[in-house]
């Protein structure tokens, strides 16, 4: 049994949803049918369930990288397979818009966990093409304004320094976020699939720029947008083979 998540392998499903709220992680697995919780230590809410006939789990990772890591490794010590992420994220394109959905093709590793894990070596942590290529179709059928970029992950979220925003910008990065680097690192490392589904939350700025709110009854619909794109898109995957 790892040392965080008191669970067992059969705990949790092949597939795991990852939310940084267990707040939110609660609220999903009430969609669930036959819903029980499986760790409730140190409040990483994790709950396991059925949804149109599969099974899947729902899991608080907490914010940033550091407890993300904690988080997926010790998913990965219990056999899990695909990790999705639904979370928020700092919109910085210029094409993005309050209450969009963008979907984490690639991270820029700007935390510091994934870049002690790669020893400083440049890297470049990617998602699972099968489940992207899934959320596009569905996407497309839904009428949805997904971004399919890159993203940057980052330690800081009140960044003090004026030219934070332009810098990322101008390397072409999509939306600023905390988790999903070092959740494609370990994916990737252990040969497993991932993805990251992400609602803009705020629109970022720099300097004398403040940075946009989205209010909370839009967070609440936006993200109950997001919930049922991701399920959707899950509903559609085959069961992830065990590498």
């Amino acid at each position: 049994m790892p040392i965080h998540l008191k669970a067992e392998k059969h705990d949790y499903a092949p597939t795991v949803l990852l939310v940084g709220d267990p707040g939110r992680a609660e609220k999903i697995s009430t969609i669930f049918d036959n819903t029980r919780c499986v760790n409730d230590n140190r409040g990483l809410l994790g709950y396991t369930g059925i949804y149109k006939d599969k099974t899947v789990s729902v899991q608080t990772t907490g914010m940033g990288c550091p407890s993300a890591a904690i988080v997926v490794e010790e998913l990965l010590q219990l056999d899990v397979q695909r990790f999705i992420r639904i979370g928020t994220c700092g919109g910085i394109g210029l094409n993005v818009n309050p209450c969009d959905i963008v979907a984490a093709v690639a991270a820029v590793p700007y935390d510091g966990t994934t870049r002690t894990y790669a020893h400083a070596e440049p890297l470049a942590p990617f998602a699972t093409f099968e489940i992207l290529k899934t959320a596009y179709d569905v996407a497309q059928e839904k009428r949805l304004d997904v971004h399919f970029a890159g993203v940057a992950s980052v330690d800081v979220f009140y960044n003090p320094f004026p030219d934070y925003v332009d810098s990322l910008r101008k390397k072409g990065v999509t939306a600023v976020e905390m988790e999903t680097s070092l959740i494609y690192y370990l994916a990737n490392r252990a040969n497993k699939e991932a993805a990251s589904f992400l609602l803009v939350s705020d629109i970022v700025g720099g300097g004398e720029e403040f940075t946009k709110f989205i209010s909370d009854q839009d967070l609440i619909q936006g993200m109950e947008q997001l919930i049922d794109f991701v399920l959707d898109v899950f509903c559609r995957l085959g069961e992830p083979s065990e590498k």
